[in-house]
């Protein structure tokens, strides 16, 4: 066992003994990469773990019990990925980084009658670690970690609407870019581009080399999936803080999504709304063209629009 993984476990320990003793915590599971087999820890993953409780929210708004498990650096509260939950993220000491997801017990078994959603039902599937379990409640989630995984290629609605907003921003970031508004232009660019760009690389796999090949979530390990050709222009299609910068990566990342989504639309039998990549890309580029002409420089940068 390396230093790390020691490190970590002793952790656990920690927090075994704590869990273990604190009566309103009825289990708790490891989740994420220090559970699985398919593409396990490394020296650089945190831990990820679930407490189930029948009042969670104790682990939220206080973090004296933290104490008892390590010797936390800092700690602070974010939203899950998913965004319907709060975690409490800690940077223990030797910068061990941990984040706790507490939930109730009457939300989990909710959650089980009901069908977990699609996130955390895959994630169960990769693969859980129960550290405890006072009321055998980690049986419920076997039947869920045994289903097949049904292969999914996305509908045409979901496609056309993809494409259109991504088209859409485009437009939108231009507009930032000749206001003025260079973080603002560079922040949609760079972050609400770059999601929907993903999005088209998932489907684009899927589409092209079949619909169980894993695209894992949130871009993990894209450099082991996505289409080599879109994985050699992803160095070029990120922006300095810089004007020109920005409009190179927004017709980079134009360029990119374009032949994604078409070769994606050509596989499912789609057809690509051409027109309004047409109609875009000719609005994005007068933009640029006419950016340093007299009477349409950068202005009026206070509106919300």
């Amino acid at each position: 066992m390396d230093r790390i993984t020691a490190a970590y476990e002793q952790l656990i320990e920690g927090f075994i003994r704590w869990a273990q003793a604190e009566d309103n915590v009825r289990a708790a599971f490891v989740i994420g990469s220090r559970a699985r087999r398919d593409h396990p820890a490394d020296e650089w993953s945190d831990l990820d773990v679930i407490i189930l409780a029948d009042d969670p929210r104790p682990y939220v708004s206080t973090t004296g019990w933290l104490a008892h498990i390590g010797h936390p650096w800092l700690t602070f509260i974010e939203s899950t990925p998913e965004g319907d939950a709060f975690e409490q993220r800690v940077l223990f000491e030797g910068g061990l980084d941990v984040d706790f997801v507490p939930s109730s017990v009457g939300q989990f078994r909710k959650m089980l009658s009901e069908g977990l959603p699609p996130a955390d039902a895959e994630m169960v599937r990769r693969g859980i670690r129960v550290l405890v379990d006072k009321d055998g409640l980690s049986e419920r989630l076997a039947p869920v970690a045994a289903e097949p995984v049904e292969p999914a290629l996305v509908g045409e609605p979901e496609y056309l609407n993809l494409v259109s907003d991504f088209w859409y921003h485009t437009v939108w970031t231009a507009k930032k870019l000749r206001r003025g508004e260079l973080w603002t232009a560079k922040s949609c660019c760079d972050v609400y581009l770059k999601q929907r760009l993903l999005r088209m690389l998932e489907w684009h796999t899927r589409a092209v080399r079949g619909p169980d090949t894993d695209t894992w979530m949130r871009g993990r390990f894209l450099e082991e999936w996505a289409d080599p050709r879109a994985l050699q222009a992803l160095p070029a299609i990120y922006a300095h803080h810089e004007e020109e910068d920005v409009w190179r990566a927004l017709e980079g990342t134009m360029e990119l999504f374009r032949w994604l989504a078409i070769e994606t639309g050509e596989s499912l039998g789609y057809g690509y709304p051409s027109n309004g990549d047409d109609r875009a890309t000719e609005l994005v580029r007068r933009y640029f063209s006419d950016r340093n002409q007299p009477g349409c420089g950068k202005g009026r940068t206070t509106r919300d629009g």
